[in-house]
């Protein structure tokens, strides 16, 4: 079983936020603004996306299980991880908030919000906390063959942060064909 707190063992300290901080992020901005998505391709390695899919079946790193057919989400089902969070997500989570904050601020803005999200990631999570979101959101979803995704928000109380990171854990072609 993986202990949370020491998954992912290639990952050197600070490794993941030189990674996230390789970005071109104004152009990940950009097409943010213009599609509503954008890639980080190979934002992690091959390891880190096996040691992660891996994970699934450790009760232990997880706070509860939604079967998607249960909710009208679609077929499928996923797994909250719980605290706390396997080192990987936890790096990940700080190092893209602080490149997503400054976009999220300016589209509060552009939309006339009066809510502005801190440049530091603990912030938010302690302003999260003080509201009583003291649940950890990050998860991993788990697809057989025929499942999908319907869209859906998954929304925990008054504080969400507008933007949310995918990490396709499969590679299309090999581990799996459709869309």
């Amino acid at each position: 079983m993986f202990a949370p707190d020491t998954l992912a063992t290639d990952v050197r300290a600070g490794d993941i936020a030189a990674r996230v901080d390789g970005f071109a992020w104004q152009r990940v901005a950009n097409e943010l603004d213009q599609q509503g998505a954008a890639a980080l391709k190979q934002l992690l390695t091959a390891s880190e996306c096996e040691t992660l899919a891996s994970m699934y079946s450790q009760d232990a790193c997880f706070r509860s299980r939604v079967v998607m057919a249960r909710h009208g989400f679609g077929q499928g089902e996923y797994r909250y991880f719980r605290y706390p969070l396997p080192s990987l997500i936890a790096e990940l989570r700080e190092a893209v908030y602080a490149r997503l904050v400054p976009l999220a601020n300016h589209w509060h803005e552009a939309m006339g919000l009066d809510v502005r999200f801190p440049d530091h990631h603990a912030a938010f999570i302690a302003r999260c906390h003080g509201a009583g979101q003291t649940k950890p959101t990050p998860l991993l979803l788990r697809y057989e063959a025929g499942d999908y995704n319907c869209l859906h928000q998954d929304l925990y109380g008054e504080h969400v942060f507008p933007l949310q990171l995918v990490l396709l854990l499969s590679r299309p072609g090999r581990d799996f064909d459709g869309g």
